[in-house]
């Protein structure tokens, strides 16, 4: 390590500090993505419940633009349900993200503290 010159050194150091900000920036931008996608999942999750505890006469709206609109109740059950699988699916594939970011992250902090404590005293 000590052969390296210092520039050479220093563009190494750079390279890994910024990997290690854009991991962390990233992770942080995937956990609040989780956070907000699981919110909207519980609330379609309590939405479809309230629905199935309704009377089967009911009439349900749903909301288009400005307006609602009037559904058939097995329709509102079928969007619902695939509005939830694919919430389901966003928050899998982010965790999936999020545990390669958080993995990135550490490798960069890893390699940053071996530099420190392998340098020279000087």
């Amino acid at each position: 390590m000590a052969t390296l010159p210092d520039d050479t050194l220093r563009k190494i150091l750079m390279q890994i500090q910024q990997t290690a900000v854009q991991s962390q920036r990233a992770l942080n931008v995937s956990r609040q993505q989780i956070a907000g996608k699981e919110r909207e999942r519980r609330i379609l999750q309590l939405t479809i419940e309230e629905i199935k505890g309704l009377d089967g006469d009911v009439n349900l709206y749903k909301g288009v633009g400005k307006m609602f609109m009037q559904v058939p109740r097995p329709e509102m059950d079928k969007d619902l349900k695939s509005e939830e699988k694919e919430l389901t699916d966003d928050i899998k594939s982010l965790t999936t993200k999020s545990k390669y970011l958080e993995k990135q992250f550490n490798d960069a902090q890893a390699q940053l503290r071996d530099i420190f404590h392998n340098a020279p005293n000087q």
